[in-house]
């Protein structure tokens, strides 16, 4: 039996060391904010001694000015209609001027008739709530600033990559595009057009297998490799053949598929000798509306195998004609589940545009795009030589 009244004793006590030492702040006030009891967590948390608060100051005493106007415009007026309020971030100012930051819970105490009587609220310190708020703001502004750093230093790497601007070549129209599907990658798709010594022009465009890095790295070995090289002698397939060579002795896989062009200008025309390997072929779209695909002999990629099978073949271009290569990004794209645009829809796609010019066909990739939005998965290169009609 003594046990018992001693546990009693003991629970008496508890309920009001509970009360006073309770990990959180309480406070009774009067309908019109007067503090009419507080427990000694806030006091603690304050500064303040029982009586330089009860029957003296009122609750919004307690806190920021704008804190105090916040009370009075939404905090006391919701407490009113609804009840209660709970969850309200407020700061509380301390004996000493310091801030306190909390959350407040409020509650209307109300009588057996319904009337309300006083207001008990619940303080809990938000002291480290409010410090890891700031660390991950300010981690996520660290981030933001690294992923924008990155997206510029891929932006800039892409673009030492490309020519600003293609030459202008004499009775020749010249269109490109490059959709980026990342701005934090580099990727590995290229083209160029410059002039050779003996008055006729190079091109090229390719896809270098990979992104980032080591993408950039082949892609610029493969640049610098194919104007080397066509410096000595343009064959198109003597170009590819060194580009092989060069690729198989880099250490690490290093491939790319790539289409290799010599133009030359003609009275009535223009005429592209072509050597490819493992490139989408690519579309002619004459004055007259037809469209075929220029399917290049050559299937191996360039830089898989020592000796690669490279041929080719040429294309005339008369007026009103345009000539369009690409990277397989555009015929890769998903367009539904495991579904993915096509070489022919790209064909039946093509044939509604004829007659077109370069720019116009390069403009009508670009929306095509556009349109296949987030399916285009893979970086795609446009490059298009027309021939002015009349």
């Amino acid at each position: 039996m003594c046990d018992r009244e001693a546990f009693s004793a003991m629970l008496e006590d508890s309920e009001e060391d509970l009360y006073e030492n309770a990990p959180c702040g309480y406070l009774s006030t009067m309908l019109d904010g007067q503090i009419a009891k507080v427990n000694g967590t806030l006091l603690r948390w304050l500064g303040y001694s029982r009586e330089q608060l009860v029957g003296r100051r009122r609750f919004a005493d307690l806190l920021s000015v704008g804190g105090r106007l916040y009370h009075e415009t939404h905090f006391a007026p919701l407490l009113r209609m609804q009840g209660r309020i709970g969850g309200v971030a407020l700061e509380m100012v301390a004996a000493d001027g310091t801030r306190l930051p909390v959350l407040v819970n409020s509650t209307v105490k109300t009588g057996g008739d319904g009337e309300p009587l006083l207001i008990r609220t619940t303080v809990f310190d938000a002291s480290d709530r409010r410090a890891y708020e700031r660390e991950l703001l300010r981690a996520t502004q660290a981030a933001e600033r690294e992923r924008d750093e990155i997206r510029q230093l891929a932006t800039t790497l892409q673009r030492t990559l490309l020519p600003p601007v293609l030459p202008a070549v004499p009775g020749v129209e010249t269109a490109t595009h490059y959709h980026h599907a990342s701005p934090f990658e580099v990727g590995g798709d290229f083209y160029d057009l410059f002039p050779l010594a003996d008055g006729r022009w190079a091109l090229f465009l390719g896809d270098v297998c990979g992104k980032g890095a080591n993408a950039a790295a082949v892609t610029s070995l493969t640049r610098y490799t194919l104007r080397s090289a066509a410096v000595y002698d343009p064959d198109p397939a003597t170009v590819l053949t060194n580009l092989n060579t060069v690729l198989n002795q880099e250490p690490g896989t290093r491939f790319c598929t790539v289409t290799f062009g010599v133009l030359t200008v003609e009275e009535d025309g223009v005429s592209l000798t072509l050597a490819a390997g493992g490139h989408p072929p690519g579309l002619l779209l004459r004055a007259d509306g037809t469209v075929t695909e220029v399917t290049m002999p050559g299937g191996q990629l360039i830089g898989i195998l020592p000796d690669a099978r490279i041929a080719t073949t040429t294309v005339r271009l008369a007026a009103g004609d345009t000539f369009v290569l690409y990277t397989d990004g555009l015929i890769e794209a998903r367009t539904g589940g495991d579904t993915r645009y096509s070489e022919e829809q790209l064909l039946a796609f093509a044939a509604t545009l004829t007659p077109v010019s370069a720019a116009g066909a390069v403009d009508a990739l670009v929306g095509l795009l556009e349109r296949l939005g987030k399916g285009v998965e893979d970086d795609t290169a446009v490059l298009a030589i027309g021939v002015p009609a009349g």
